[in-house]
């Protein structure tokens, strides 16, 4: 696993430039796992920051924290928005577009056990059913793409004095 930096907002918006300039960008984070976790989503429009969300838990996972970030990505569009949701987390885009339909359609059970989750998957899920604009999508975690970077960055918050 890539560990992350912890830069500040600022030391991102230095230091990346490059990747996409629209959409809503998420990351959830818990330092060990589980452990301590923060989770942070940023609404941005031509490069520009529109709004942008944050948090921590005491006691969590990082699955917990991606989940949590993208619900707050969907409370920072406004309805009738069309928009990416950029997260990098591939098991939360893979549960929300691919795998909660069969869960669902089971009674809310998988075949291999125990949904991991299911307090916030369930929930979620018909949000994203519900917001067919706003489209999910897996982004590489910590290849320079500047969002990407600063929503990890609000994800971190927590651990420093200095967003």
């Amino acid at each position: 696993m890539i560990q992350p930096e912890n830069l500040t907002v600022a030391e991102v918006l230095r230091r990346y430039t490059r990747g996409p300039t629209t959409g809503v960008f998420t990351d959830g984070s818990a330092t060990p796992n589980p452990g301590p976790g923060g989770w942070g989503a940023v609404y941005v429009r031509d490069d520009e920051v529109i709004q942008q969300a944050y948090g921590h838990d005491p006691d969590t996972t990082n699955n917990r924290m991606e989940l949590t970030a993208i619900r707050a990505a969907y409370d920072l569009i406004p309805d009738g928005t069309s928009t990416v949701v950029y997260t990098d987390s591939k098991l939360a885009v893979d549960t929300l577009t691919n795998w909660a339909y069969g869960w669902r359609k089971r009674g809310w059970r998988r075949k291999g056990g125990a949904i991991q989750n299911l307090d916030l998957v369930r929930p979620l899920f018909e949000i994203v059913e519900a917001r067919p604009e706003v489209t999910l999508e897996w982004i590489k975690a910590h290849s320079g793409n500047r969002w990407n970077e600063y929503a990890d960055a609000l994800s971190t918050a927590y651990l420093r004095d200095v967003l």
